[in-house]
């Protein structure tokens, strides 16, 4: 199967010395055929870690074990779920059941509307408008501090803008005036140099 001097499973498998290896390496470079036997062994080992790992069976059985019947329970419990009919039954039974212990069991009604009535009756309305009055006060002032808050920062904001915008027009200006003064003071340079040349 391989004409290396080495077994070609063994350099696949990396049992090899390095020496051994490089050998096997240099003479798979040169030949068709121990390429194509080392491309086997490398599908023959994906084809295997393809498989998935069982374990062996401890015993053989039969399908006719009393092993492989179901209990009474299982066969009950399967026989209600296959059984439209009789998962319709159940499920009306329990519906009436749970009907009929709702009914023993009604919640009585609470006496909170009573009990409101009572403590209403205890506050007059002049001291109930007065805290409502005194807690939109409060919502009121709140609100106008925090709009105060802003307009302050806002206005600091547009101050230092401001300011710097008429730094930035000043120095501009300057920049425009210097210009001007240097070609009026290069004009006059220039002119008295062509009067003495007449």
């Amino acid at each position: 199967m391989s004409c290396s001097p080495f077994d070609l499973r063994d350099y696949f498998l990396q049992e090899l010395p390095d020496q051994e290896r490089r050998q096997v390496e240099a003479h798979v470079r040169d030949c068709q055929g121990c390429r194509e036997e080392l491309e086997r062994l490398g599908m023959t080992q994906a084809a295997l870690f393809s498989l998935r790992d069982e374990e062996i069976p401890q015993r053989v059985a039969f399908v006719s074990d009393a092993i492989f019947e179901p209990s009474p329970w299982r066969r009950a419990w399967s026989g209600l779920w296959n059984s439209g009919p009789r998962l319709g039954f159940v499920s009306a039974a329990m519906l009436s059941a749970a009907l009929v212990v709702f009914a023993f069991n009604r919640p009585v009604a609470s006496p909170a509307p009573a009990a409101v009535a009572a403590v209403q009756a205890r506050i007059p309305d002049a001291e109930i408008q007065a805290r409502i009055d005194a807690a939109v006060a409060r919502a009121v002032a709140a609100g106008e501090r925090q709009q105060n808050e802003k307009t302050q920062a806002l206005m600091a904001e547009l101050t230092d803008a401001r300011q710097k915008l008429s730094q930035a027009a000043e120095e501009y200006n300057l920049g425009v005036k210097r210009q001007a003064l240097e070609v009026a003071l290069a004009y006059r340079q220039a002119a008295p140099a062509e009067g003495e040349g007449q």
